[in-house]
């Protein structure tokens, strides 16, 4: 698509379709998961939100002839406040870039600027996993982010507790192995063994997720147990592959990453799997990623450039752990 270069009204309309449909052709694939429940904020109503969760007791009791019966046990939980934050970036589109069919030059400009909010909401959302093994983190415009559950403890934790019962549960895996068939293995035994409600009952909730950075070894690995038609250890064939279809494989491109979205090899073989329906993983929109109108006025006195402003405004965090088990792929115990 050209932009005209003359009229200001044409060119804005244009810029402006250029950026929604190059924002929505980015695969936000942490956001797209299913591992993120996603709250729209009303305008006017706040800069926070308080999330928590409530449990019920797992089993009806006995109830004698004549007699009442008993109530129910509910349990209130952990609860965690958001914070609504806002990112943006502005791009400059230059007299020269308007009047000398500088078409590509423009276009790019625009696209990326739309790129950015996109790639900055999900490198925020894929960190919450990246640094679940610690309480905060700098981020990459040097802001500390308390990162912690509702109960106090990091995401992936030896140790984490509830709020109606002295249990305590872990959610990551001992000896944090790579992935591989007793990985697993291991892995669904801590679903089956230390997946708690907050009056510690063993909750058996289904775990359909299996997510990893998107190291090759870890990715082809992960790929071979789930499509194999036969079991993937197996000397020869019609042996059942148990994990054909078990779960649904998310890789996470910016997991692997430090604070500033650059590679980060010590993390490459961070693998886990999770509950996309009992995620408590909350992202709340106050502002959805777009592009700010643009008028004549917006032209700088200076230099002439007519400036394009992408924002986003949003808040993150995590209640609970029970949903979601860990291993760094590491070899630390």
């Amino acid at each position: 698509m050209e932009l005209d270069t003359i009229q200001f009204n044409d060119f804005v309309k244009n810029a402006t379709i250029l950026w929604n449909k190059s924002y929505l052709s980015i695969d936000q694939t942490m956001l797209n998961s299913g591992l993120v429940k996603v709250t729209n904020i009303p305008a006017n109503s706040g800069n926070t939100r308080e999330f928590s969760s409530i449990d019920a007791e797992e089993y009806a009791a006995f109830k004698g002839e004549g007699e009442q019966a008993a109530r129910m046990k509910i349990q209130q939980g952990y609860n965690k406040i958001m914070y609504a934050y806002r990112f943006g970036l502005n791009v400059g589109i230059s007299y020269e870039l308007r009047t000398q069919n500088k078409y590509a030059e423009v276009i790019n400009a625009i696209t990326n600027n739309a790129k950015a909010v996109a790639n900055r909401m999900d490198l925020d959302l894929t960190h919450r996993l990246t640094f679940g093994t610690e309480s905060s983190y700098v981020d990459k415009d040097g802001r500390t982010v308390s990162i912690t559950c509702g109960d106090g403890f990091p995401l992936f934790y030896t140790a984490h507790t509830l709020a109606g019962s002295s249990t305590t549960f872990r959610n990551r895996l001992a000896n944090n192995p790579v992935v591989s068939k007793g990985a697993i293995e291991a892995m669904e035994r801590l679903i089956s063994e230390e997946t708690y409600n907050h009056l510690g009952e063993k909750v058996v909730i289904p775990f359909d997720i299996i997510f990893s950075s998107d190291d090759a070894n870890t990715v082809n690995t992960i790929r071979e147990y789930l499509r194999s038609n036969a079991s993937p250890d197996a000397a020869h064939s019609g042996v059942v592959n148990v994990y054909a279809g078990k779960y649904r494989h998310v890789i996470l491109p910016r997991l692997a990453t430090t604070a500033t979205g650059a590679p980060n090899s010590t993390k490459n073989k961070y693998w886990g799997i999770a509950s996309s329906q009992w995620s408590t993983f909350n992202l709340g929109i106050w502002e959805a990623p777009h592009l700010l109108p643009v008028n004549a006025n917006n032209e700088d006195i200076q230099t002439d450039d007519w400036e394009f402003r992408s924002r986003v405004g949003y808040g993150i965090c995590i209640v609970d752990a029970g949903w979601i088990k860990f291993s760094s792929g590491d070899g630390t115990a």
